[in-house]
């Protein structure tokens, strides 16, 4: 693959490093019991995402790409100005509590980033979550001194798929946008990465979006993030992958912007 050297790598946690499902399915039902939204608590539910049949979250939903302002005014779509932040808060401080608790990671994670260290890369991890969401989640699997560059919905003036976190990595590391490359399983990481200018906008199919949502936003769309290191390998000694557009080339049907 031409182009400019990745020097840095930008993760999403849910659906990424973490089973999204498995992690917040559970958290969803214990919010709406401690907060008690307007409405029937299953149809809250199911409107945040989360499927009654399969027990899945669905591609794009609010609680699989959002922030937890959208959330709110989902929930309570009354709710303005201090009284969104307050419940913001109260969800983010369940979520917080609770996630971390119930958080199934997709791979030895210490490890990965072991060799994310050894290739010399420059990485963080980039969430619409709360910033205090993901630092208990690295706490708790003793990982919060691994991962030097953080960001949250509230970290940001504006969160995905915003350019906002990919530019404070940027800023924060000295990088350029087109040496970072962003991974995640939504539209929404990879809407972030294009706006941003990154060099590579990396989806993985571990979350909950299939090849048909990503590939039309993706450079190249792996199995999982634990294919990233065989990637980023490929990419110094100049090979693509099957599928990865070169640069600059768009996808079948994909419009000139």
């Amino acid at each position: 693959m031409a182009g400019p050297q990745i020097r840095g790598v930008l993760l999403d946690k849910d659906g990424t490093l973490i089973d999204c499902d498995a992690t917040w399915a559970p958290v969803i039902h214990d919010i709406v019991r401690a907060l008690s939204p307007p409405g029937d608590p299953a149809d809250l539910i199911e409107a945040a995402g989360l499927d009654p049949r399969t027990g899945r979250l669905r591609p794009g939903s609010v609680w699989a790409a959002g922030a937890t302002t959208e959330l709110v005014t989902l929930w309570w779509p009354d709710a303005d100005g201090d009284r969104v932040l307050d419940l913001a808060g109260k969800i983010d401080a369940i979520a917080a509590r609770l996630g971390p608790v119930n958080a199934v990671p997709l791979l030895d994670l210490d490890r990965f980033l072991a060799e994310l260290e050894t290739r010399g890369l420059i990485f963080g991890i980039a969430t619409n979550d709360s910033l205090g969401s993901l630092r208990a989640f690295l706490d708790r699997h003793g990982l919060i001194d691994r991962v030097p560059y953080l960001y949250g919905y509230d970290s940001v003036v504006n969160p995905k798929p915003a350019p906002d976190m990919v530019l404070a990595f940027c800023e924060a590391t000295g990088l350029a946008a087109e040496e970072v490359a962003v991974v995640g399983d939504n539209v929404h990481d990879l809407e972030m990465a294009r706006a941003a200018g990154a060099g590579a906008a990396i989806g993985v199919l571990t979350g909950n979006s299939d090849r048909a949502h990503l590939d039309p936003f993706a450079d190249v769309v792996l199995n999982g993030v634990a294919d990233l290191l065989s990637w980023l390998d490929g990419q110094r000694a100049g090979e693509r992958a099957p599928g990865e557009r070169a640069p600059g080339e768009r996808a079948p049907g994909e419009r000139a912007s």
